[in-house]
């Protein structure tokens, strides 16, 4: 194990060193990465210019869950990279992914070390600056618990977005190309978190709620941490499932890429 964590560590370093090596590049990227998440945030404001509330979000609160959603998927983005569905298909198609094969190290750990994009650093940055401002315009009553599971939501979202690249990387064994519809989860996703859950159909939460556990990851904690009350009246330990939520969502896609891995033909490319 000490060996695989070593690798790990050697190849983030090289990633790392490689993107820090033109400097001017790579603070462009950040500051890109910052106006376009700058700039969806913007268009949230103005509609409240025109509207006090929606569904009796302020503002302020919407901003808790858009902070909280840029904060996890920047991180997740940063240290999933290497399972990109889109990134990962071009190595199973160019066949470049059987050399990791034949390396004495878990192919796990490879991909995850295989990229790390430090651009995405722009949009944790924003996310906190987000999350901030949220905190300046909700006068939140802060207690050991809220501070104690703050850190476990975020790791719940972490998880539940690095689970879904796991598994669009893994369908692309069957399919060579990304499949798309993990992009609509994943990006898509993000977006749809980012506001209440309540505003939307009952059709669409009874899919994210049922068939992808996406309103236990942002939605519900937000009630607890803001103190509002739950319009869709369910069980009172909602808001504290965010966690095993993504952890249930990553371990799944764990073992499903294991399976493909054991099924997995090479391209011949």
């Amino acid at each position: 194990m000490r060996h695989t964590l070593g690798s790990y560590w050697r190849l983030l370093g090289a990633q790392v060193r490689s993107q820090l090596q033109y400097r001017t590049s790579f603070v462009l990227d950040v500051l890109a990465t910052m106006l376009i998440t700058l700039t969806e945030f913007g268009a949230v404001a103005l509609v409240f210019e025109r509207f006090d509330d929606i569904q009796g979000w302020t503002l302020g609160e919407v901003a808790f869950l858009y902070g909280l959603v840029e904060l996890s998927f920047g991180l997740m983005d940063m240290t999933f990279a290497g399972f990109d569905p889109a990134r990962f298909g071009q190595e199973v198609r160019k066949g470049t992914f059987d050399r990791l094969l034949l390396r004495p190290v878990p192919v796990t750990w490879q991909v995850l070390g295989s990229d790390v994009t430090l651009r995405r650093f722009g949009r944790v940055a924003l996310g906190v600056g987000i999350f901030t401002l949220a905190l300046n315009l909700n006068p939140l009553v802060w207690t050991v618990g809220k501070l104690l599971y703050l850190p476990l939501v975020v790791l719940g979202m972490v998880l539940f977005f690095g689970g879904l690249f796991i598994t669009g990387s893994t369908i692309t064994f069957w399919t060579v190309e990304s499949f798309e519809a993990v992009n609509i989860l994943t990006y898509g996703g993000s977006f749809l978190i980012s506001y209440p859950m309540s505003i939307y159909q009952e059709w669409l939460r009874r899919i994210f709620t049922f068939m992808i556990p996406a309103i236990f990851l942002n939605y519900y904690p937000a009630l607890y941490f803001l103190d509002k009350p739950d319009p869709l009246g369910f069980p009172a330990f909602a808001p504290f499932v965010a966690p095993v939520a993504g952890g249930a969502v990553f371990v799944a896609a764990l073992l499903f890429w294991r399976f493909g891995l054991k099924h997995y033909h090479s391209t011949g490319s």
